[in-house]
């Protein structure tokens, strides 16, 4: 079990002959253990420690160590632009919304991208995630990169913000302040290293207007507000990538004519020779998590991977844009996903079908404990016509947060279960997304600019 130091002086009792860490300065003198043990024992304390202070100062501490170790977060902004130019081959980098046992879960991605040359992966999480998972944007990245030392992992590491939502109600409330709320959310991520952020107005898109670029007019707007905020506090050397999006998730299927619209607004809207977006997400048909049948069972989606296509073609031919994202699809059928990299998608994200696998092998009785909790603490979102099968599924998302400890130390054979039936998908899904081979790419386009934890641009 690894050890939580209750105060700074038993923290550098670790580091102790392992790292030297002077002046500000931080110095690898034993790389084979602080990869045997004293990540563990750092990444434990910047999770559990009960000293907040203990917790900040530690993150801060893993940073330094992942930028000396050669682990450096990164931005894959200058990789979808290549994309854009036609210059790499198809494949579609997965997106890992990682809710439960962090650590090690990510360290089951390094080693699958260690073992097939894989430099196109992201880690990455929602604006609701952050909240029921209780896991703030610098408590995730810590985690991601202890995972890399651990592994051995040397090279750019991408962490996001996902659907960095507006909330609708909110914003025609107050729109300044739904705004400031998402660029504080915005700004404390790329502070804890996420040089990836998806913003997401989609929530704003009104079609009860006449044409698609009035409809999208709130959506462009904020997007472009976003942009040249994030634009100005991006450390010198990084261009954070930014994400947007065109249907909201769940909702009617994208169209070129929406898409189109949204870029001319956009554009219209930004500093002429400024960087602006990266890639746009659409919707597909698919539902984030899946739609549950009444026995708990998950309905089969139909997918079109026409607006994908379509949507890409033009994202990369007149914007010279990465592509299409695809969300919502770690419950589809497996015999998909090799159709992703063929539709100009140049990112797809997952979750669900993750948790569902923890779910599944976590002991009976632990379990057990998390549905009693959600039935006590969250009845009040189980919906009319919902059994409890379709209730429980629809919000076990929620039970990662409250027993993260218990998560984080299961049992040795239950979690061996999990992270290698976690590690076996993995694998599969990112040869399906044809990303085996792409740290050819990573190295050439993507520069390793090494910050502190807490920098952005004055």
């Amino acid at each position: 079990m690894p050890r939580i130091a209750k105060n700074s002086e038993e923290l550098k009792s670790f580091l102790e002959g392992v790292v030297s860490a002077e002046n500000g300065n931080v110095s690898i003198l034993d790389e084979n253990k602080l990869r045997e043990s004293v990540i563990d024992d750092l990444i434990y304390t910047a999770v559990f420690a009960e000293d907040e202070n203990l917790r900040e100062e530690t993150k801060a501490l893993i940073r330094e160590i992942a930028n000396e170790f050669g682990a450096v977060a990164s931005s894959i902004h200058d990789l979808y632009m290549a994309m854009g130019r036609g210059e790499v081959r198809d494949f579609t980098t997965p997106a890992v919304n990682i809710r439960g046992m962090t650590y090690d879960v990510a360290r089951q991605i390094f080693k699958v991208a260690l073992q097939h040359d894989i430099g196109a992966f992201i880690f990455e999480i929602a604006k609701s995630e952050i909240g029921y998972t209780f896991q703030r944007p610098s408590e995730y990245a810590a985690a991601v990169l202890s995972a890399a030392i651990k592994e051995g992992y040397k090279g750019p590491v991408f962490i996001q913000g996902d659907h960095f939502q507006f909330n609708a109600k909110k914003y025609f409330e107050d729109p300044e302040k739904e705004l400031q709320s998402i660029q504080e959310l915005t700004k404390e991520a790329i502070e804890a290293g996420f040089y990836n952020i998806d913003i997401d107005p989609s929530t704003l898109v009104d079609y009860s207007k006449p044409t698609e670029k009035e409809q999208q007019y709130h959506n462009y707007l904020n997007t472009a507000k976003m942009t040249k905020f994030i634009r100005e506090i991006e450390p010198e050397g990084i261009t954070v990538s930014i994400g947007a999006e065109i249907g909201h998730i769940g909702g009617k299927n994208s169209t070129v004519a929406e898409f189109e619209a949204f870029m001319e607004g956009y554009l219209e809207n930004i500093p002429e020779g400024m960087a602006g977006i990266s890639k746009m997400s659409v919707q597909t048909g698919t539902e984030h998590g899946g739609v549950p049948l009444p026995s708990g069972e998950v309905a089969e989606v139909k997918l079109d991977f026409d607006v994908l296509r379509e949507i890409g073609k033009v994202a990369r031919e007149k914007y010279g844009l990465g592509g299409t994202v695809q969300h919502g699809a770690s419950t589809l059928p497996e015999e998909l996903f090799d159709k992703f990299p063929k539709s100009n998608c140049c990112e797809i994200h997952l979750a669900t079908g993750f948790q569902n696998i923890m779910y599944d092998l976590i002991p009976e009785d632990f379990k057990e404990k998390i549905y009693n909790w959600i039935k006590e603490n969250l009845k009040n979102e189980w919906k009319e016509g919902w059994t409890e099968q379709q209730f429980i599924y629809k919000t076990r998302k929620k039970g990662f947060g409250p027993f993260k400890y218990e998560w984080w130390t299961l049992d040795e054979e239950h979690k061996n279960k999990i992270l290698e039936a976690l590690r076996n998908k993995f694998e599969f899904l990112f040869e399906k997304l044809a990303v085996f081979g792409t740290k050819e790419y990573t190295d050439k386009y993507i520069k390793l600019v090494k910050y502190p934890y807490g920098y952005i641009k004055a």
